[in-house]
Parts: C-alpha cells; sequence; structure tokens
C-alpha cells in the first residue's frame, strides 16, 4: 500500500451513479423499492467512512487490480482525477451494507491506503 498518493473526490456522485446503483438493485428488489432508494440517495447528506470499515460492513471481497474496473480507477487516482463518492443502502435485516455503486471505486482506493476516508451518500 502507498499511503502518499493523494486520493481526490467530486463533492457529490454523479447522475450516472445513481443509474447504476438503480440497475444493481433493481437485482434485489422490487422496482417501487429502488426507486425509493435512488430518490432518498439523491437527498442523503454526504458522510465519510474508513474504506475498510466500508469492506467490513458489506462483507465483500477485495477485487484485485487484475480487475479492468479496478485497475482503471488505479490509474484515475495516480492522474489524479477526482472520483465519484459511493452510494450505500443499510440492510439491516441482515446487518450488512450494500454498495449500491463504487465498489471498483472502493477497491482501488483500498489498494493504496485501507485506512482512506471516501465520501459516501448512506440511507
Amino acid at each position: 500500500m502507498a499511503k502518499n498518493i493523494q486520493i481526490l473526490w467530486l463533492s457529490k456522485p454523479e447522475i450516472q451513479d445513481y443509474t447504476a446503483a438503480a440497475s444493481y438493485l433493481s437485482l434485489l428488489y422490487v422496482i417501487k423499492t429502488v426507486s425509493i432508494f435512488v430518490s432518498k440517495l439523491k437527498s442523503a447528506r454526504m458522510v465519510k467512512f474508513k474504506v475498510k470499515d466500508i469492506f467490513r460492513a458489506s462483507a465483500l471481497p477485495l477485487l484485485g487490480v487484475a480487475n479492468s474496473h479496478v485497475s482503471k480507477d488505479k490509474e484515475r487516482i495516480l492522474s489524479k482525477e477526482k472520483l465519484s463518492p459511493i452510494l450505500l443502502i443499510r440492510d439491516s435485516k441482515n446487518g450488512k451494507v450494500i454498495i449500491a455503486d463504487g465498489y471498483h471505486r472502493m477497491c482501488a482506493v483500498y489498494y493504496y491506503d485501507e485506512d482512506a476516508i471516501i465520501p459516501c451518500q448512506i440511507i
């Protein structure tokens, strides 16, 4: 890990992030629920969490740099491009956090600093 890499963030998620979140969430929930989630995400305030804590709460594996999306996001970090904050859903029924959008960005960030603070919207 290279903690001396500065990771830059946009002030809010990009519009296509909500579309991507809706696409992913539609695999897990009915469309009406997805619409409610996305609407709430759009109005949620920005908060920050350590990347390692989000991984623990989601119980998802860390994807390696062999993944093309992670590799692309690593390049974006090195070229000082601002990343879009991630979108999270609290799944209290299962005691986990669903990464609705931003999983590959999180993996790329973790590669550089597991203690990195990630801006996100969470409902």
